[in-house]
């Protein structure tokens, strides 16, 4: 059974549509990407998903008592809110020493318990909110381009360590990114959004789809063979291209 299954969403803010009959699933311990221009609809597919965004068609199904894990693209902290670590990972509730200790420890900072959460660099700061995600132990683990701002080696690590979580609890993963060419590397199967699912597949077969060349020309294909692992092709799941180029959005009228 699938971890989740969106079917045939549609969301609409007023008059702008940002996202029609959009649907995918996510099975148990793979990791899906999803790409697509800025406006595509990218962000609203996963506020739809945790229940942030209300759906004004098709629906969204999840497996009896899956655990989500939500790591946003940013989270502003006031510099003068008085909060640790420690602390900001309690918010959720439920969360033992324990837990908060592993968690730290899975994203890599465990001396970060006591320091204040305005102290953070942008790349301690991602570290936090992925252990604040994993302090609920879940199966299905949602981020939102969570490399923004970081430079690319700061990049690279968190996405080693993202498929290391994966490795190490088994848990599924469903993320945004901008970065093709490690998208192309860390992923089992890509969607490519561009207000409706352009296409999707395995990253082989995406990155030579027509559809995903008109939105991001060649480049990130070249790069493909050089970043593989091996578990990629575990997961071949083929690909399926649509055909409605007629209803593209234009990234300036449709909200992310």
């Amino acid at each position: 059974m699938s971890l989740l299954s969106v079917e045939h969403l549609s969301v609409r803010f007023g008059a702008t549509e940002v996202l029609r009959d959009v649907s995918l699933s996510v099975e148990p311990g793979e990791i899906v990407t999803i790409v697509g221009p800025n406006g595509s609809g990218k962000t609203t597919l996963l506020r739809a998903i945790v229940g942030a965004a209300l759906a004004t068609a098709g629906q969204i199904r999840s497996a009896p008592g899956l655990a989500l894990g939500y790591v946003p693209q940013r989270l502003h902290i006031d510099p003068t809110l008085p909060i640790t670590v420690a602390r900001f990972l309690s918010l959720s509730g439920g969360a033992t020493r324990v837990d908060k200790a592993k968690a730290l420890a899975r994203a890599g900072v465990p001396e970060l318990a006591n320091r204040q959460m305005s102290q953070l660099s942008g790349g301690q700061l991602q570290r936090v909110l992925l252990a604040h995600a994993l302090v609920g132990k879940p199966q299905l683990l949602l981020l939102d381009e969570p490399t923004a701002g970081l430079d690319q080696p700061g990049s690279a690590a968190f996405y080693q360590l993202i498929d290391d979580v994966r490795h190490e609890t088994g848990c599924a993963v469903l993320m945004i990114s901008h970065e093709l060419h490690v998208v192309m590397a860390a992923s089992d199967r890509v969607i490519c959004l561009n207000g409706h699912v352009c296409c999707h597949g395995t990253p082989e077969h995406v990155s030579s789809a027509p559809e995903y060349r008109a939105l991001f020309g060649t480049g990130a294909a070249g790069a493909l063979a050089l970043y593989r692992h091996d578990h990629d092709h575990s997961h071949d799941h083929g690909v399926a291209c649509g055909t409605d180029h007629h209803h593209n959005h234009n990234p300036t009228e449709a909200a992310e």
